[in-house]
């Protein structure tokens, strides 16, 4: 018997071992690049894992960069099956005013199935001239650039070929994605929460901007599991499941084996399965011939270490014989996922408030103008003024602060060094990027470094959700 989507049950239960599951977690708790926000874990339609590490709310929208990818994927496949997406027609035929301008034969042949697998011919990404050769129409940028090869022939993760896919679904229902999606997709799913990036306005970024929950990711990977299937009612087509994730074309050497299986319709093909993903840790990985599907929110650099640990220690413990006391072992540990606050001195030798006007370099220097420190009662406030806009939060030694108050929702914590310099860890609750803010001993200058540099907007006011 299938069990209703989202179904709660024990590892066990489910026949699998939840110690590899502890396993697992112990080897991306402790690499010192993995900072994971949020995890689901489902097996044969059962989840049988999931938690989120504090300071970060578990309800909480999180941008999930290129694995927006799949989503725009979902809503051409819904667009498909209504007749109105022709995979076989040329990308220019759906934007008759660009004819003229269009003439390079590889552009002109160019199909909407290319646009899918990544597959428009370019050697290589083509955002940045694309851009630049039309900065108010990226689609019209992409189609003037010459293909390298003819287009079917030559993979290249090439963020115009999503955004032109999306522009596509868009024009041909009137509506953006997110509207698009929602009567569709999102509610029939549970799927509440969501914004996407619209560039220009009115029209959804595709290839990536959108901002969603670990929880969202999980019921699109349970989706596609399923065949398209939700309970009894069908969502999407079995003939796009099937088209989206088998792999249509190569991918060349880089080094990371879960990048070299070959590419979908905007799914990677891996050692195991399929998945979607998202720069800096975000994984949605479905695994059909073990039921599982695994989604995952972080802030990591090394996304392979990720996935090597799923297969380390998650895969063998499918159809593995558990226990009630490892299953109890693994709920104690999600009910008290954290991340380690600061333990440094509360107060500087002297209580005074300090303003740095001069914010130096630092790795991953964020574009930060002014760096102000007062105490506010028995906490102190720092605050962030870039070209932007200015934040104002709150900070101590030994926990976190969380601020949802403000237009960026932020959780921080920080204090003294023995030398004393302030050192405040800023975590942004709507992306997966955080600051560390070190201010000098004697408040006359400050460095501001992202962890992860941002993608978008790299000013610490623009990380937040679309408003």
């Amino acid at each position: 018997m299938i069990p209703e989507p989202m179904t709660r049950a024990t590892p066990s239960a489910a026949g699998v071992d939840a110690a590899g599951l502890l396993r697992f977690l112990d080897a991306i708790e402790t690499h010192p690049e993995v900072r994971p926000r949020g995890l689901v874990v489902q097996r044969d339609g059962y989840v049988i894992a999931e938690g989120t590490w504090a300071p970060y709310p578990a309800d909480h929208v999180s941008l999930l960069y290129s694995l927006s990818k799949s989503f725009t994927s979902t809503a051409a496949g819904l667009a498909h099956a209504e007749g109105l997406l022709d995979l076989d027609a040329t990308v220019l035929s759906y934007f008759p005013e660009l004819d003229r301008d269009i003439t390079d034969s590889r552009s002109r042949a160019m199909r909407v199935r290319h646009l899918a697998s990544m597959a428009s011919g370019h050697a290589s990404d083509t955002i940045d001239r694309a851009a630049r050769l039309d900065a108010t129409d990226l689609v019209r940028g992409f189609l003037l650039l010459p293909p390298d090869a003819e287009p079917g022939t030559l993979f290249a993760y090439n963020q115009p070929c999503t955004y032109t896919l999306a522009a596509i679904v868009q024009r041909q229902t009137g509506m953006t994605l997110v509207e698009y999606l929602r009567p569709r997709l999102l509610d029939p799913l549970g799927i509440g929460d969501v914004a996407w990036i619209e560039q220009p306005a009115g029209r959804n970024l595709g290839f990536s901007g959108l901002h969603a929950t670990t929880d969202a990711v999980a019921r699109l990977g349970e989706l596609y599991r399923r065949g398209g299937m939700w309970g009894d009612r069908r969502i999407l087509s079995e003939e796009w499941v099937e088209l989206a994730t088998r792999r249509h074309i190569p991918t060349p050497p880089v080094g990371a084996p879960d990048w070299e299986q070959g590419y979908g319709f905007q799914f990677w093909m891996a050692r195991h399965g399929y998945r979607g993903d998202g720069a800096f840790g975000q994984f949605c990985v479905v695994v059909p011939e073990a039921g599982l599907v695994v989604a995952m929110t972080s802030e990591t650099e090394p996304m392979q270490v990720v996935l090597d640990a799923l297969w380390e220690h998650v895969l063998p413990a499918i159809g593995t014989a558990g226990d009630e006391e490892a299953d109890a072992a693994l709920a104690a540990r999600l009910a008290t996922l954290r991340h380690d606050p600061l333990s440094l001195r509360p107060d500087p030798d002297e209580v005074e408030d300090w303003t740095a006007r001069a914010v130096g370099a630092a790795p991953g220097g964020a574009p930060v103008d002014t760096v102000r420190v007062a105490r506010d009662g028995g906490t102190w406030r720092l605050g962030l003024d870039d070209a932007g806009g200015r934040l104002d939060l709150g900070f101590a030694a030994g926990r976190w602060i969380v601020d949802e108050s403000g237009a960026v929702p932020v959780a921080a914590t920080g204090g003294w060094t023995e030398r004393g310099e302030l050192v405040v860890d800023v975590l942004f609750l709507e992306s997966p990027h955080s600051l560390l803010v070190t201010v000098a001993a004697d408040g006359a200058s400050a460095t501001a470094g992202w962890r992860t540099t941002p993608l978008h907007d790299q000013a610490p006011s623009a990380q937040h959700r679309p408003r």
